[in-house]
């Protein structure tokens, strides 16, 4: 019976079912893990309310609006891991513009007499005015977008922050349409607590689509290793421009719901008090979820209303103390350096808040995707390397390098630390560019694609170094391969199943890469090319620092892969039994330069290899071919 429902399934008969069921069990715990940040803000507003009355919904309403706000600005920053100041610009945008859309005529003439025409006299209702709000937000995001989108790290953060500066001295020195540094005026107060909730409801809802979106997931894999993401077709630019333009079209709805919730305001209102009270809510709650975005707002709000009614002074045990101003500010920075002490991933714990896809809550989910079939074996194709040289400072790390790895064959590359195996790989990927020489794989130009081209040329990798996607889950690293790919979402899943059951990922599979075991990482990491489907592997030491079980284990399973599916290996390992073992010819590289090429048995008779693993003066007949149990840690 087990044997019938296995193959009625295409899946392993252990643990089939709930492997087979795992994207269904995904997309409840999304919807699940969605309706937590929902429920939270909602009971946080009712609570808010029913306890306090007016003073309370006031509190509620501010609270909702910065949800709003947050939640946008975690749509960028969780999902690419750059620290945003530039989302205050969005806001200021949206603030005055549909102020200025939605302002009555009569009072925007008294209050802006020289406003241009095309801004003028519009009186709009606060729903007609959205539309137009957003697309302002989506130009000017998509306008700023290029430039924030080519930098990462401390770099991008830096040029946010210029963002925001520009953008609030646009606002002081255009007085016919913002009244420069004084107050802006006369805009309907229309964000009450049903806006302002229903708003904040509506920004979960597209925050977390987004993350669990094409786009998001290949943000978050660009997150958390850019070169791997590029190893697969993954563009972390364009991740980055997508991320921030949804970001900064919400963050502009956010300013408009903040400009109608004030009725009068300026561009100070906008700038870096407000931004980094923003910022601090979600490094609080936790940068990297939705939830933590939420969860961070409302002690946030909390915190700062308590503070608040210290700053005019108060009497403690008969002790009057009085008015301290800025309390607020430092109250956040505390809270930023007490969270980051005891919860460096903030107060969710960087995880979505809600029952993970093993809870047994969906336990019973059938099986959602059609079982992905065997992948076609790969056409008959030559990975093909000529005069490929490649210098850094002078020093000659490839030098004139020729070689030919079929489809079809386990080609082994071996060579003493330095010899240049890893740059040679990082060459033919487009990881590095090459000072001269050619590389093509079927016909098709390596070194004229971009680095995200190689993948869809056949050639996948893995890395000499792990290189996973830490924060996203087992099944997530192999979905997200088969998503570049160019495959269609149900699809990608099916492919991803495949490849965990193949290499006895299922049981993992919602279990983030970070948390994994190194054995199973480095499975992990050949099923992520797998699901590629390519025609060529370069395995850069895929057996380092596994025990002998793990590399036998590893050894068979790379067999059948190479068997069943007819793709190329180009195969470096420092283990050379592990290498023989697999082969069927070796090209060996010392410093720099390819030195021997043939069957395993006739390389391990070459003196010229002997010589470049012993020594000068040593041969075959008296010294057994051997290299230390290590990591490869070649630059050049």
């Amino acid at each position: 019976m087990a044997e019938g429902a296995a193959a009625a399934t295409g899946f392993p008969d252990r643990g089939a079912a709930p492997l087979a069921s795992l994207p269904g069990r995904v997309r409840a715990s999304n919807a699940a893990r969605t309706a937590v940040c929902l429920a939270l803000a909602l009971a946080a507003a009712a609570a808010l309310t029913l306890l306090f009355g007016r003073y309370g919904e006031r509190i509620a309403v501010q609270m909702c609006v910065n949800v709003a706000a947050v939640v946008a600005l975690g749509a960028f920053c969780g999902n690419t891991g750059i620290v945003s100041f530039g989302h205050g610009a969005f806001m200021l945008i949206g603030a005055y513009l549909s102020g200025l859309l939605t302002m009555p005529a009569a009072l925007q003439r008294t209050a802006l007499p020289e406003l241009p025409a095309l801004l003028a006299g519009w009186e709009l209702s606060v729903w007609a005015a959205a539309p137009a709000v957003a697309l302002a937000g989506l130009a000017f995001a998509a306008a700023s977008g290029g430039a924030i989108a080519r930098l990462a790290g401390a770099s991008a953060t830096i040029a946010t922050l210029g963002l925001l500066i520009i953008v609030h001295g646009v606002a002081l020195g255009a007085r016919e349409v913002t009244r420069g540094s004084q107050t802006f005026f006369g805009v309907p107060r229309a964000t009450d607590l049903a806006v302002a909730l229903g708003a904040a409801l509506l920004f979960i809802v597209v925050a977390r689509a987004f993350r669990e979106s094409r786009w998001g997931l290949f943000a978050r894999a660009a997150r958390d290793d850019a070169a791997a993401a590029e190893a697969l077709g993954v563009d972390p630019r364009r991740t980055r421009f997508v991320a921030w333009c949804v970001s900064g079209t919400m963050a502009t709805l956010a300013g408009a719901l903040y400009g109608h919730m004030l009725g009068a305001f300026s561009p100070a209102s906008f700038f870096l008090p407000l931004v980094f009270a923003q910022v601090a809510m979600m490094i609080v709650g936790g940068m990297t979820t939705v939830s933590g975005a939420v969860a961070g707002v409302l002690v946030a709000t909390l915190l700062q209303d308590a503070v608040r009614q210290a700053e005019g002074g108060f009497t403690l045990l008969g002790v009057d103390v009085p008015a301290v101003f800025g309390l607020t500010t430092v109250a956040l920075g505390l809270a930023i350096l007490l969270v980051i002490w005891r919860r460096p991933r903030g107060l969710t714990g960087g995880r979505e808040l809600g029952p993970g896809p093993g809870a047994r809550l969906f336990a019973g989910l059938a099986a959602s995707v059609e079982p992905a079939p065997p992948p076609a074996r790969a056409v008959a194709a030559a990975l093909e390397a000529q005069g490929l040289s490649r210098s850094f400072e002078g020093v000659a790390a490839v030098a004139d390098v020729g070689f030919s790895a079929p489809t079809g064959a386990v080609t082994g590359l071996i060579g003493p630390n330095g010899a240049g195996k890893t740059t040679l790989v990082n060459l033919l990927t487009r990881a590095y560019d090459a000072d001269a020489g050619a590389a093509r794989f079927g016909g098709a130009d390596l070194l004229a694609a971009p680095r995200t081209g190689v993948a869809r040329l056949g050639v996948a990798r893995t890395f000499q170094n792990l290189r996973l996607f830490g924060g996203l889950t087992v099944f997530e690293n192999v979905l997200t391969a088969a998503l570049a790919a160019g495959r269609p979402r149900a699809r990608a899943e099916a492919i991803a199943l495949r490849e965990l059951a193949a290499f006895d990922l299922g049981a993992l599979a919602d279990i983030r890469a970070e948390a994994l075991p190194y054995g199973a990482r480095k499975r992990l990491e050949i099923a992520r090319c797998l699901a590629q489907e390519p025609a060529m592997i370069l395995l850069d030491e895929p057996a380092a620092g596994m025990n002998p079980a793990e590399t036998d284990d590893l050894a068979a399973r790379l067999t059948r892969v190479q068997a069943e599916r007819g793709v190329g290996l180009l195969l470096i390992d420092h283990d050379l039994r592990f290498v023989n073992r697999l082969s069927s010819r070796i090209v060996v590289m010392n410093r720099g330069r390819v030195i021997a090429e043939g069957a395993p048995e006739t390389v391990r008779a070459d003196p010229a290899v002997v010589e470049a693993y012993i020594g000068r003066g040593r041969t075959a007949s008296h010294a057994k071919l051997h290299t230390p149990d290590q990591t490869e840690g070649e630059t050049t």
